[in-house]
């Protein structure tokens, strides 16, 4: 692998850079697998796979070996999610700022796809709201994908423009944009990537991260956070966005504690000491990232919003649909389509906002769709960690999980008639409706292993 020369002079100058151990990592060949588990379900992988903790996020592991994880049932019910070690840093650095306020905050991540860093968010703030918004089409369906797989029900799936939220004035206490970038820092991950890197490139994104933190900044609350970061090295897309958000948007640099055995590079940017921090692979356990926080000191009052009128079951219809669910928390239930919806019930009124503001792809958990006195149950709700205890389920092993995942025929003898959830090692992998002479198999087919 043949770094390229300008991106090597334009290191040089910063903290932290060693142009010889980093030239030697991106050619030794090591890859750095990581997962995070899913702290609201029980199922895990094999411990002798989870290698060493990953000290800066709970519940995080770097990996002794990288299994195919499209072939583990488990990856496919939102046991754990696939993440780079450095960008797990959001949670530590978010606890620090926050502390005891992290309760019942709204929170956006502006550029969610696809999804690593929304899921974190949603276990972070799981008595909160998170808003997880993508503009690329394609890459939205990915983004509702992994929502519906981690299986909370404080998540709202957005596809929108950055621009297209700009009557939420006011609106979030936490807003992160791991903004769009010339890609540097995964090279060691993704070599074909050097060939699309230039100083060009790194000066385009430049200018686009600042716009799309002119758009959306007036969303953020008066006091509320910002937090930048990209996988990029170059500090035209990281110390001097700093400075220009400091110096052009009246923002304050937040700095945190971070212990020295970590290897964290802190940074301070040229001309207004804003803090960042850098992680490098020849220093630590994961790829290259940069990320810095931020709090708004200028005084703007939220929008008040007018609620957008939701579609509601009626009586019948929930009389019907709580003869299949037991919910002990509260929730409010709405239509979307076919479908009925919950979601926390201190939450309905901000979906209600920005369902007024913003396209969305998924909000909550779909339960399922009543047809005459039958309720179709949904996927999302299968895999979600709400209770559906007065439905069987049936332990599935490694081979039959296989073929129910591939939507492909397996034989399980004995099973009661009607809606039944498959399962590997007790975690939800789908419905199927066990009939007399036949299994129909509900796993959505967009979804299916293939290989």
């Amino acid at each position: 692998m043949r770094l390229p020369n300008s991106l090597l002079e334009t290191l040089e100058v910063i903290e932290g850079f060693d142009k010889p151990a980093f030239e030697s990592v991106h050619t030794s060949g090591e890859q750095v697998s990581s997962i995070r588990l899913n702290p609201f379900k029980k199922s895990a992988p094999h411990a002798a796979l989870l290698y060493e903790a990953i000290p800066w996020c709970e519940q995080a592991f770097y990996l002794s070996e990288r299994p195919s994880f499209t072939l583990d049932p488990l990856f496919h019910g939102g046991a754990y999610y696939v993440q780079e070690a450095s960008s797990m840093f959001l949670q530590y650095l978010l606890r620090n700022i926050l502390k005891e306020d992290i309760h019942q905050k709204k929170v956006l991540d502006l550029c969610a796809a696809p999804g690593g860093k929304s899921t974190l968010l949603a276990s972070l703030f799981s008595d909160g709201l998170v808003v997880a918004n993508e503009l690329i089409k394609s890459r939205a369906a990915v983004l509702v994908e992994n929502a519906c797989k981690w299986g909370l029900p404080n998540m709202i799936v957005t596809n929108n423009d950055p621009d297209h939220f700009k009557q939420l004035e006011g609106f979030f206490d936490v807003i992160l944009v791991d903004a769009p970038c010339s890609g540097s820092g995964l090279f060691r991950k993704d070599p074909q990537a050097i060939n699309e890197w230039s100083l060009q490139n790194v000066q385009h994104c430049s200018e686009r991260q600042e716009k799309i933190l002119s758009t959306i900044l007036p969303c953020l609350k008066a006091g509320g956070i910002l937090v930048y970061s990209t996988c990029s090295y170059s500090a035209a897309e990281n110390e001097q966005v700093a400075d220009w958000l400091v110096q052009n948007r009246q923002l304050k640099s937040i700095n945190i504690p971070i212990p020295k055995a970590w290897n964290i590079v802190a940074t301070q940017s040229p001309e207004q000491g804003a803090t960042g921090y850098r992680f490098y692979p020849h220093l630590l356990k994961g790829e290259g990232f940069y990320i810095a926080a931020f709090q708004k000191t200028s005084e703007v009052d939220s929008v008040r919003l007018k609620e957008n009128i939701l579609s509601k079951p009626s009586r019948s219809e929930l009389e019907q649909l709580q003869s299949h669910i037991n919910l002990t928390d509260p929730y409010q239930y709405f239509k979307q389509h076919d479908d009925i919806r919950i979601i926390p019930e201190s939450q309905f009124i901000s979906l209600q906002q920005l369902a007024k503001q913003l396209y969305i792809k998924k909000a909550g958990i779909a339960l399922g769709a009543l047809k005459g006195k039958d309720l179709i149950p949904s996927h999302e709700w299968a895999v979600s960690i709400l209770a559906k205890e007065k439905y069987p389920q049936v332990n599935l092993s490694l081979h039959q999980s296989l073929q129910f995942l591939r939507r492909k025929e397996f034989g399980v003898n004995d099973l009661p008639t009607g809606w039944t959830l498959a399962c590997f090692e007790g975690l939800p992998l789908g419905w199927m409706k066990v009939l007399p002479n036949r299994i129909n198999n509900y796993y959505p087919a967009e979804w299916r292993i293939l290989k």
